[in-house]
């Protein structure tokens, strides 16, 4: 949280405090003391609702998102370079709708916003099973991108607004692990439905269906029981709202302002650690782009059946869930948000190299072995959330942040589609070292966005003690400070 130009605290007029987060009508500039035991008990009520909820939104997506990987092996009728095409089709309409979507959601009531999305991608998904053609596949999983381009800058604002820094990585891993359980729930029910032999009905239809169906039953639920923000939270009281709204305030992130401010946009633009966390995720999202969409079709060609590769893969997605908790505990409990990536990122690295070593060996078991090693990266993204979440202040920065992080995502992804080439198959071995290569530079990416922010901070405290100096100020004079300024919807660098 470096700073060019310290404000004391006559400088915040009346009407910065105005044009502050809509949480300013309930709490005002000075804080309200809550018992730790109130907190804690406030906080288990919010996780018993929206941490299900939250988990449920990325389970569908995620499942709903890499349908065509399942649908690869049971049928579809899409092959070839045309399959690579529908593959991109679906990031291509999520970069497209990316911005737009958030400053939408940014004047909307958030979960209604997300609900609606959820349940209009439900219907998208039952019209895969009607389609017949490539034209109709690339239009469609076009949609189906832009509907879910939403879900993680909502699902991050919703997570930053109810709880604190050192809670959050945690609750957003609740959410993102559904990533790798999604790999075990849907290899199991596509392994179920490759036993289908009926000539009615395509088995990739029969997929499509299911989760359409399961879509729209998440957007219901969404609509219904999930809050928008601790200013209106139907599940509070008002007491509740207010505590829930302390609970934040030292965290100086904010919560929701409808108010659009292009000067957070700029700033957001000029903060070389913008930069630096989007070309992490262009790291970690090209090969997830490539892994997400041909896992099956890799394991498959180290001489396996169709329906032996879709139960195969599922200990992958547990590896994937599992380094997913692990880092989102870690990062919380030492306040960290770089070296988990790099510790996530070592043993896929491995498991790639082992994938190009032990290639023509026959040694199908060392193969498979390297291909669950693979997941452990997945957990990347979900850490890039989270820093993103605790290290941005002001609302229309952190938005404008998120959506970059999710278009360089689809950028990731679409240039992902395409590093397993047909002309390379089975083996993949240029897709393969061309992993290697992205994820040793993002290591190199971590460590500098890492050490950038250990120099900021140290500039920070000795500008504060510096402040403290100059004006007298005592320790309680610098906690008033931070808490009148905690929701006036001001940037990290204000």
């Amino acid at each position: 949280m470096d700073s060019e130009k310290e404000t004391s605290r006559e400088d915040i007029d009346d009407s910065q405090l105005f044009e502050g987060d809509e949480a300013l009508r309930i709490v005002g500039t000075e804080a309200q003391k809550f018992s730790e035991d109130y907190n804690r008990r406030l906080r288990n009520k919010l996780d018993k609702v929206i941490i299900p909820i939250t988990a449920a939104v990325y389970f569908t997506q995620f499942l709903d998102k890499t349908s065509l990987n399942y649908a690869s092996i049971m049928g579809f009728p899409i092959t070839g370079q045309n399959y690579n095409l529908v593959s991109m089709a679906f990031y291509l309409g999520f970069i497209v709708w990316e911005f737009p979507t958030v400053y939408i959601a940014q004047k909307l009531k958030l979960a209604k916003y997300l609900g609606a999305n959820i349940i209009v991608w439900g219907i998208v998904l039952l019209c895969h099973a009607l389609a017949n053609s490539f034209q109709a596949f690339f239009v469609l999983r076009f949609i189906l991108g832009m509907c879910e381009s939403c879900v993680a800058p909502i699902l991050i604002s919703i997570i930053t607004m109810f709880y604190r820094k050192e809670e959050q990585a945690t609750r957003i891993a609740y959410f993102y692990m559904m990533l790798g359980f999604t790999q075990v729930f849907g290899g199991f029910v596509a392994y179920g439905i490759s036993f289908y032999d009926g000539a009615a009905l395509a088995s990739y239809k029969i997929v499509y269906f299911l989760l359409g169906a399961l879509a729209i039953l998440v957007g219901i639920t969404v609509l219904v029981w999930l809050p928008d923000s601790p200013v209106n939270a139907r599940i509070l009281t008002q007491e509740e709202r207010i505590a829930s709204l302390e609970r934040v305030r030292d965290d100086q992130g904010g919560t929701e302002n409808k108010k659009f401010k292009k000067e957070q946009v700029i700033e957001t633009l000029l903060d070389v650690r913008t930069w630096l966390v989007v070309l992490a995720t262009m790291l970690t999202d090209i090969p997830s782009g490539g892994l997400t969409n041909f896992s099956n079709i890799i394991i498959r060609n180290f001489g396996y059946t169709s329906k032996q590769t879709l139960i195969l893969a599922t200990p992958g997605g547990i590896v994937s869930l599992l380094s997913v908790v692990i880092c989102g505990y870690y990062s919380d409990k030492k306040g960290e948000r770089m070296l988990p990536i790099i510790y996530a990122t070592l043993p896929t690295l491995v498991g790639v190299a082992l994938m190009i070593g032990f290639n023509n060996t026959g040694q199908k078991g060392v193969l498979l072995f390297a291909s669950y090693l693979t997941g452990t990266f997945g957990s990347t993204l979900s850490i890039i959330y989270a820093y993103n979440a605790s290290n941005t202040s002001g609302y229309t920065k952190k938005l404008t942040l998120n959506a970059l992080t999710m278009t360089f995502f689809c950028a990731g992804n679409i240039v992902g589609t395409e590093i397993f080439q047909p002309k390379d198959a089975p083996a993949y071995i240029p897709g393969k070292t061309a992993i290697i290569v992205l994820l040793t530079l993002q290591i190199g990416v971590a460590y500098l966005l890492r050490h950038i922010n250990i120099k900021l901070n140290i500039k920070r405290r000795a500008k504060i003690e510096e402040i403290k100096r100059e004006k007298g100020w005592t320790d309680d004079d610098v906690q008033k400070e931070k808490d009148r300024r905690a929701f006036a919807d001001m940037t990290d660098k204000e």
